[in-house]
């Protein structure tokens, strides 16, 4: 009994009055995990709904299978249901086939080979044997307990009820029950929130062994690289969304070739519109000048030079022609990536250290015995939540107090992109905003809009409209435009897409001054060229 495909035909979904998905259509077969990409905003979790049922479109539609999974969906339980409650109604299904099996194997035992039944009971029987070896069924109460523990819930006792849960373990709750349940199909939307690196780890492994089709919206790159097949970038394009074979790897070496065309097409036909330029306002008209007749030319000139000169304004009204079309059509130059640029205002030092710590400690929060941070310092802070990474960036930046000692070089500048982000006049626009905190003279000479953080449209938006993830690249926009001498970025690709991320992480390359980030990010992590800098809850750090 095969898994059925899920499909999406002509998907229109206008929200407000922007449309948000404009004729998008998918093909979720069995075997394939198809990773949705993009800026936010663009629809993926619009999307995600309306694949599972919970919105429905303006137009187009969807054939889903019945047993659909979708991770967003609530609970079908009130706070004071407990977590065996849960995992009960997440075997339901696999215990009902056991248990089908039994009374057809007891039917089938108890009719005779040649009662006219006989046939339908055995065919009956095998379609329930397969759909049970699908859902792995014998095996479902030793998988719910390994799920349980794979996902970090292990050690919670099934007594507890859902209401004593904080919202990172009613979510990781959520994605046990699916995964224990092993629906046909798979709809997930930022799955690994809320997961450590081994929960984050088992998750994917779980649904490589899927063999169903799964559709996840994910920021995480190192989970996209590990489960995608396939990868659909849904930021617009003039074809609307592409898809990309292979995983997120794969998708960001067919972008570079992709950038690396559409960079070869712009000089091309930035070096012919030039040639076209000079061809039709200079070089034509001087192709075959008049000049003065002789005497006996005059009979045959006229008809020579006029050959000439219609040639000649074939080819200008040509030239013309193809400047016009050229003009009209011409490709853009592609975005310029971000850059972290250097100030003119403040040039950090290129050696000597910035910060000192020893023997620094934050009651219950935080405890470094030894750190120095370099001029030209690139250092990865990490460590389990509540080991005191944000504390230990507010410490370097001189934001909270602490025990211990603390040297910073006098006229240290020093900024920092935190977890929260607020400003101080929401009426204000992002440009506003923007010149004001930078200065008019600074904010022309590194405009908004040349950073690629925030959309044209999206500058002249009240920053109190704005959303999360777009007030956080506005500060990121403040702190790039002025670098300091001393960086610190907290959690820096919370809400920013793959792509930003990745470029985030090549600016951070390239840029001056020393740079402290703390993340969380398992893609960052793998390929951070600098040191690292693991804190522990409860054992002060160690350097590596």
């Amino acid at each position: 009994m095969p898994h059925p495909a899920l499909l999406a035909h002509d998907i229109v979904r206008t929200l407000g009055t922007r449309r948000v998905l404009d004729g998008v259509g998918l093909t979720a077969s069995p075997g394939h995990r198809i990773g949705l990409i993009g800026e936010n905003g663009v629809g993926k979790s619009t999307l995600l709904r309306i694949l599972a049922g919970a919105d429905e479109p303006d137009a187009g539609r969807v054939v889903r299978p019945p047993d659909l999974g979708f991770l967003h969906q609530e609970m079908p339980f009130d706070s004071g249901a407990t977590l065996a409650d849960v995992l009960a109604d997440a075997l339901r299904e696999a215990h009902e086939a056991l248990a089908e099996l039994d009374r057809l194997a007891q039917e089938v035992a108890g009719t005779p080979e040649d009662d006219p039944g006989h046939a339908e009971l055995l065919d009956a029987y095998a379609r329930h044997l397969e759909r049970a070896q699908q859902r792995e069924a014998w095996d479902a109460d030793r998988r719910a307990a390994l799920v349980l523990d794979g996902i970090g819930l292990g050690a919670l006792p099934h007594g507890r009820s859902l209401g004593s849960l904080s919202g990172g373990q009613r979510g990781r709750l959520a994605l046990a029950a699916l995964l224990v349940r092993r629906p046909s199909a798979l709809l997930l939307d930022e799955p690994t929130n809320h997961l450590d690196d081994g929960a984050a780890a088992f998750l994917e492994e779980q649904l490589r062994g899927l063999p169903g089709a799964v559709v996840v919206a994910s920021h995480d790159r190192a989970f996209l690289d590990a489960v995608c097949t396939d990868v659909i970038d849904l930021d617009p394009a003039v074809a609307g969304p592409v898809r990309h074979g292979g995983n997120y790897s794969a998708y960001l070496a067919e972008k570079h070739a992709e950038r690396e065309r559409w960079l070869r097409r712009y000089a091309e036909e930035q070096q012919e519109l030039t040639q076209l330029r000079r061809s039709a306002e200079v070089t034509a008209p001087l192709v075959a000048p008049g000049r003065p007749r002789r005497d006996n030319e005059k009979m045959g000139f006229g008809h020579r030079s006029g050959r000439v000169q219609n040639q000649i304004s074939r080819r200008v009204r040509s030239a013309h022609r193809r400047l016009a079309e050229l003009e009209r059509d011409q490709v853009a130059a592609p975005p310029q990536p971000l850059r972290l640029r250097h100030a003119p205002l403040a040039q950090p030092s290129a050696e000597g250290t910035l910060v000192s710590l020893r023997r620094v400690r934050v009651p219950g929060r935080l405890a470094v015995d030894r750190l120095d941070v370099s001029a030209s310092e690139r250092l990865l802070v990490t460590g389990d939540n509540g080991a005191g990474k944000s504390t230990l960036l507010a410490v370097l930046a001189g934001r909270l107090e602490a025990g211990g000692e603390v040297r910073r070089r006098r006229n240290l500048t020093v900024g920092m992109l935190s977890q929260d982000t607020a400003f101080d006049r929401p009426d204000r626009t992002a440009r506003e905003t923007y010149e004001g905190v930078l200065g008019g003279e600074r904010a022309e000479a590194v405009p908004l809009g040349t950073l690629g953080l925030l959309h044209e449209a999206d500058l002249d938006t009240p920053v109190g409209h704005l959303s999360v993830g777009q007030r956080r690249r506005l500060a990121l926009a403040l702190l790039v435009a002025r670098p300091p001498a001393l960086l610190l970025l907290d959690e820096p690709t919370n809400h920013l897409s793959p792509r930003l991320c990745d470029e985030l992480e090549s600016a951070l390359g390239t840029g001056p001054g020393a740079i402290v980030l703390a993340s969380h990010d398992r893609w960052l992590r793998r390929r951070w060229p600098g040191r690292e800098l693991r804190l522990a809850v409860a054992e002060g750090a160690s350097v590596r």
